[in-house]
């Protein structure tokens, strides 16, 4: 009975931001718990190969091209998908970016994208897809949030106050849609060796600094978040609802 909670066959996610890091390896461990993916991304060709990747390892896979910051776009392709396909299951939200600097020298270009890419993303397609949801009368929404979600270091303030937003909006969005059904949570991934953190990856002084301040004592591989993705995807977590589930080697717990 307890391992069928987490079987996610014949349920269908939709990640966001999938065709690389942190977002396919979540597509294919909710491939791996039994639903059918939807992969997005605005570059159709990575979108080709990741969908190629996962159907060559025997998962259902279907693409979903379109600009997570664009509300329009997003409505009418999920609306689309939804009369034309069938219903999105799960969310998760991934899609995201990141800029470093100082900030007093922070461009205000770069401030304006990260705020689209990690905020305006996470409500244009969790409002999206919500309507759908509430009309069915469930629904899983997972956002990515960050180590950033809690705390800061020096040069990404900007992407720290996005991450810290994309978290309240996840109480906001449990607190409006729990009574319809939907249960919306954030993940939040520590260090992870991806190709958004690959500047930080090759740096050895970092890596010497993160092993010493984590107390797990290494990176994040991507494969160990997929675990807690499918807890919140899952009928396992029916009754948690707005919380930030931190997946981080122990670094938010220790100073």
């Amino acid at each position: 009975m307890s391992l069928t909670l987490f079987d996610l066959t014949g349920k269908r996610a939709l990640i966001t931001g999938s065709s690389q890091g942190i977002g396919l390896a979540l597509a294919r461990g909710l491939a791996q718990a039994g639903a059918a993916i939807v992969l997005n991304g605005r570059d159709t060709a990575k979108l080709a190969a990741a969908a190629a990747t996962l159907t060559t390892e025997g998962h259902r896979v279907l693409t979903l091209a379109f600009d997570a910051t664009d509300h329009h776009s997003v409505r009418t392709a999920i609306d689309n998908f939804e009369a034309e396909t069938g219903p999105i299951d799960i969310l998760v939200n991934n899609a995201g970016m990141q800029h470093r600097g100082p900030l007093e020298e922070f461009p205000a270009d770069a401030f304006e994208r990260l705020l689209q890419t990690n905020v305006a993303s996470v409500f244009h397609v969790g409002q999206a897809v919500a309507r759908h949801m509430i009309a069915r009368g469930a629904g899983k929404i997972v956002n990515i949030c960050s180590v950033q979600s809690a705390l800061a270091r020096p040069g990404i303030a900007p992407y720290t106050a996005t991450k810290g937003a994309v978290a309240n909006l996840t109480k906001g969005m449990a607190t409006d849609w729990a009574k319809y059904g939907l249960q919306c949570n954030g993940l939040a991934p520590g260090y992870f060796d991806t190709p958004l953190n690959k500047a930080l990856v090759d740096d050895p002084t970092f890596t010497a600094w993160l092993a010493k301040r984590t107390p797990a004592g290494r990176w994040g591989r991507v494969e160990e978040l997929v675990g807690a993705c499918i807890f919140l995807s899952s009928a396992a977590s029916s009754f948690v609802n707005g919380t930030t589930l931190y997946v981080d080697g122990g670094i938010t717990a220790s100073l």
